[in-house]
């Protein structure tokens, strides 16, 4: 089992950034593939990145490249994501999953979740 807890969330203005982080707790965590996905209201919940298990080989969606940084420390147990330049429509709940697929980027692929932090960004 693995437990995931997410924090970081909150609102903000256009243009800002924000940093969430999810600590993970129970078994091994250094082999897990790391992943961010968000929800919006009425939408489906989307991949935003996934992390490897050294962290270097992260898969992001196009619509947060260039403005969003995932990074892991596997010894803390935490994974981060870093929101630059956020935008009104980044606006959603942030959740983050483990699993064991290879820059695996679906929902139905992940083992494990965390509760969600829910994001704001006003115009």
């Amino acid at each position: 089992q693995v437990q995931l807890v997410e924090s970081g969330g909150g609102l903000v203005q256009a243009g800002g950034s924000l940093r969430l982080s999810c600590a993970a707790s129970g078994r091994t965590f250094s082999t897990d593939v790391m992943g961010w996905f968000r929800q919006a209201p009425g939408k489906e919940r989307e991949s935003v990145a996934t992390t490897g298990w050294g962290g270097g080989s992260t898969v992001y969606a196009d619509s947060v490249k260039g403005r969003f940084t995932a990074s892991r420390d596997n010894a803390k147990k935490m994974v981060y994501l870093q929101m630059n330049s956020l935008k009104p429509e980044d606006t959603a709940v942030y959740y983050c999953a483990a699993g064991t697929k290879w820059q695996a980027t679906k929902r139905t692929e992940y083992d494990y979740w965390g509760q969600g932090t829910q994001v704001t960004v006003s115009s």
